[in-house]
């Protein structure tokens, strides 16, 4: 059985797009091979693909979205960046770096960004 078929057979009518999107490209590559893409296990991708992920899969779609699909965002420092770079930037911003001056300035930054919700939202 395929990714998709499984993710469809498991999701029914409600597959988002961005699960399908995961589970094509797992079927064309692998599931190893994407999971480390979006910076996550096999092991997290299959509970996704059986809609049993037991924590939030807001940060997985974001990292899908932004890696496979290709979404950007425009970032008040960077100006158009990849969704998932932003969710990266936004998990550094937690604590503040005094390491170089780009640092210094996202801090500032993603503090202030309306994309930054909280604490589920930080990066892997």
């Amino acid at each position: 059985m395929s990714f998709v078929e499984t993710a469809k057979e498991h999701w029914g009518d409600e597959l988002p797009d961005w699960v399908r999107r995961l589970a094509e490209e797992a079927d064309a590559t692998s599931q190893n091979r994407v999971a480390r893409r979006v910076g996550y296990t096999a092991g997290a991708l299959s509970s996704v693909f059986r809609c049993r992920y037991g924590a939030s899969m807001a940060g997985i779609e974001e990292q899908v979205r932004g890696v496979l699909m290709k979404k950007t965002v425009t970032c008040p420092v960077l100006g158009e960046i990849g969704a998932h770079d932003c969710r990266a930037w936004r998990g550094r911003a937690r604590s503040f770096s005094s390491h170089n001056a780009l640092s210094v300035r996202m801090f500032r930054a993603c503090k202030r960004c309306p994309m930054n919700k909280g604490a589920d939202d930080a990066a892997t």
